[in-house]
């Protein structure tokens, strides 16, 4: 299947992260651009946030603001309009999870570290209903070597910030089942899919050594392709955003590969679902800096906090 749909908006500095609002427009992060950006419906682009660095993820918490996963930046590379990320920056300090004001277009940094350790490259969020947020973050890559990835559960008021799961590689795509009792992980460099059930307030249950990051293997792509995003349908099927193949991979709950839709590039590396029956999904081409709507055959999982447009 090949995605054919509408482009919502073009000119966008690489985006990911996006959200659809209840009035018609959407957010994006741009991350070589490092702010927050809304699309209005005509397709005009505002910037709300000036955030610096990385800004890589973002969701709507239950007060209404943006949070945001900051990587701490990359150097980027652009060939013939074609943007891609290519290391790390001189002023490479860490990453953060950064809070915006929709209203003020202030920015507060909310956490850097968690028990002593620094956040390496937050890289995707999801609120649960209980106001709290799970996020990945993906590590850090350079030249000589890699820092290690994690899932991450924390709290709005800057009061619990926990590490989940350690020792993942390279961790970018966080969902929640339907029921909440599962969160997804999903690896870029190894384009595996992982599941943990939930058995407390960012506690998860783990599998046993050898498997070092404790997580159950719900599939493993074959071939060269990465993982980048991911959504959940409202029956529980597991949408990913994959790259190199560019496209997005659907996964049901129990690990069967069910079909793959085509996009025009191979930067595909985000997808959220709205309209009124939740079959719109929001892609981000972010290798030409595009957003396209396509239409969706089944309806999307609606978030907690998101109204329907």
């Amino acid at each position: 299947m090949t995605l054919e749909g509408e482009l919502v908006a073009t000119g966008l500095e690489f985006p990911e992260g996006p959200v659809v609002m209840p009035d018609g427009s959407f957010l994006v992060v741009e991350i070589a651009g490092g702010r927050l950006t809304r699309i209005l419906p005509d397709g005009e682009l505002q910037t709300v946030a000036e955030l610096g660095a990385g800004p890589n993820g973002a969701a709507i918490g239950p007060d209404g603001h943006c949070y945001v996963c900051n990587n701490g930046g990359f150097t980027w590379q652009n060939e013939k309009g074609f943007t891609r990320p290519t290391g790390v920056p001189e002023d490479y300090v860490g990453g953060s999870i950064q809070r915006v004001n929709l209203e003020t277009g202030e920015v507060e940094v909310l956490y850097t570290q968690c028990d002593g350790v620094p956040l390496h490259g937050p890289n995707d969020i999801v609120f649960d209903n209980k106001g709290g947020f799970w996020f990945t973050d993906w590590g850090k890559k350079f030249e000589s070597h890699m820092m290690h990835g994690a899932l991450y559960y924390a709290r709005t008021d800057g009061s619990l910030i926990r590490c989940a799961a350690a020792h993942l590689l390279t961790a970018n795509g966080v969902s929640l089942s339907p029921d909440e009792s599962i969160v997804y992980v999903a690896e870029t460099e190894t384009s595996r899919l992982w599941r943990y059930p939930i058995i407390g307030e960012g506690e998860v249950g783990k599998e046993p050594w050898p498997n070092t990051n404790g997580g159950q293997l719900v599939h493993g792509l074959s071939g060269f392709q990465r993982f980048d995003s991911m959504a959940v349908e409202e029956n529980g099927n597991i949408c990913v955003a994959t790259l190199v193949t560019g496209g997005i991979s659907v996964f049901s709950p129990e690990g069967e590969f069910l079909e793959f839709h085509k996009a025009p590039e191979s930067f595909c590396t985000n997808i959220c679902f709205g309209g009124e029956d939740m079959q719109t999904a929001y892609i981000t081409l972010s290798g030409y800096g595009q957003l396209l709507a396509v239409r969706w055959p089944r309806p999307g999982l609606r978030l907690p906090h998101q109204s329907s447009s």
